[in-house]
């Protein structure tokens, strides 16, 4: 067998677990924990053998899905910095985490049921960490661009943002509160 020819079962095994993870966070996300992984397989185009190789368990794909999405809201305030002034990249990447936290009700759900169902798991501990690492980013670039104050803790931000989104009554008041928050994250003269 050639180079590209063994290859090409990893590239696929990668894609199906990608497509997987991609079609199982908005499953559980819309569905809850009860979400058929029949379904999850037929619509991600593999089958249910191809999906319990890759997740031999129903919580192992709660997990992984909602590592991964956790993971894209972190990730993208890299992006966000290359991009945008860093005080803007901050107030868009707290609308991703409040869109993360707001719109993934089913998905938590279905992680409080793998809870119940193992109390000693523990849903990738690394979490808390990834958001905090993502804000501190967010927030040293800031300082740095000399439009965001000096000695805001992440997990300030963190607390302050996952408040407004369980407090506000609809998506237009979470994001005055966000822009509130902002107000009172940047720098002044």
């Amino acid at each position: 067998m050639d180079t590209k020819d063994s290859r090409q079962p990893r590239a696929d095994a990668r894609a199906n677990r990608e497509r997987l993870l991609e079609i199982a966070t908005r499953a559980f996300a819309r569905e809850g924990p009860g979400t058929s992984l029949k379904g999850i397989a037929k619509e991600a185009g593999v089958g249910i053998g191809t999906l319990y190789r890759h997740f031999p368990t129903r919580e192992a794909l709660i997990e992984a899905a909602h590592a991964s999405e956790l993971a894209r809201v972190c990730d993208s305030a890299e992006e966000l910095l290359r991009t945008t002034p860093a005080d803007e990249a901050l107030r868009v990447w707290l609308g991703r985490w409040v869109d993360y936290l707001t719109a993934k009700h089913g998905l938590a759900q279905a992680l409080r049921a793998t809870a119940v169902t193992d109390p000693n798991a523990v849903a990738f501990p690394g979490a808390r960490a990834l958001a905090l690492d993502a804000v501190g980013r967010l927030l040293d670039a800031g300082v740095r661009d000399g439009v965001l104050r000096k000695g805001i803790k992440p997990l300030d931000v963190l607390v302050a943002s996952n408040g407004a989104a369980m407090a506000a009554l609809d998506p237009d008041q979470v994001n005055r509160l966000l822009d509130y928050l902002m107000d009172a994250f940047r720098a002044r003269e």
